[in-house]
């Protein structure tokens, strides 16, 4: 079983700022997961030629259960507002989002409220800087799938940047999360060193490799956390990869599970 989580930027390189859905699908495909949770996805938006990035994802992955779930309508850094309903999918929408090759039984959305004040955030790239963003409202989505070990939930998200709010995020995270059945993975953008993750959510992590920025990662934004109550380990980290990949100023985090190999050993 291979999880991953990755930040996608919209697709956009950091090389010349453009997205193009072949690298897209190219960088997603290396990955070979079998669950995906992605973040900074867009739907419809015109900064990445109105692509459908979570289709372009599970296409790459030959997966046929995938989710986006919108967190803003309209585009980040310019003009939007928060996601309210169905009403708001004709507009450019900005979110997440859960690929799976396994069979979804059922998927629960859980709204993380954004920060109520402004931060200052690095923007990558060309033209990029120290800027002051007003934070988004965050989401999380779960599915609960039929993995071949059996029922699991695997979810995903991307918490704010704001210090000590992504901590009341991230435990409203792991509330909802334990009202579904175990064992319980959380694949993210938690914008949080693992220290700080696993004191306040005693989650296990599968990897500690840095992710960020992508051309020479020296921090661990990116996570795949297991929650240790309730259910059977789904089995050893045989492997974990980093991959540097053509999108994103984040780098992609892969582990790859197997449940067969104590039975082996």
């Amino acid at each position: 079983m291979r999880l991953a989580t990755f930040n996608l930027l919209h697709g956009r390189s950091l090389s010349d700022g453009t997205v193009h859905a072949g690298r897209i699908a190219d960088a997603v495909a290396d990955l070979d997961a079998d669950v995906l949770g992605l973040q900074e996805v867009d739907r419809a938006q015109p900064r990445s030629g109105h692509l459908d990035l979570t289709a372009i994802a599970a296409d790459a992955l030959g997966a046929p259960a995938h989710r986006f779930a919108a967190a803003v309508a309209g585009t980040p850094g310019e003009t939007w507002h928060p996601w309210q309903s169905e009403d708001d999918n004709i507009h450019p929408l900005y979110g997440i989002a859960l690929v799976s090759r396994y069979p979804v039984l059922r998927w629960q959305i859980t709204q993380l409220p954004a920060a109520p004040v402004r931060s200052p955030v690095w923007a990558p790239g060309p033209g990029g800087g120290l800027i002051l963003l007003k934070d988004e409202p965050r989401v999380m989505i779960a599915a609960v799938v039929d993995a071949p070990t059996g029922p699991m939930t695997v979810a995903t998200t991307h918490l704010s940047f704001v210090p000590g709010w992504n901590v009341r995020q991230l435990r409203a995270a792991v509330r909802a999360l334990r009202a579904l059945p175990a064992p319980r993975i959380l694949l993210g953008d938690l914008n949080m060193p693992a220290g700080p993750v696993r004191a306040f959510t005693g989650w296990r992590s599968f990897a500690r490799r840095p992710t960020y920025p992508s051309p020479a990662p020296r921090a661990q934004l990116d996570h795949i956390l297991a929650d240790p109550r309730g259910a059977a380990p789904l089995g050893p980290v045989v492997q974990i990869r980093t991959p540097a990949v053509a999108v994103s100023d984040h780098r992609p985090l892969v582990v790859h599970l197997d449940p067969d190999h104590t039975a082996r050993s």
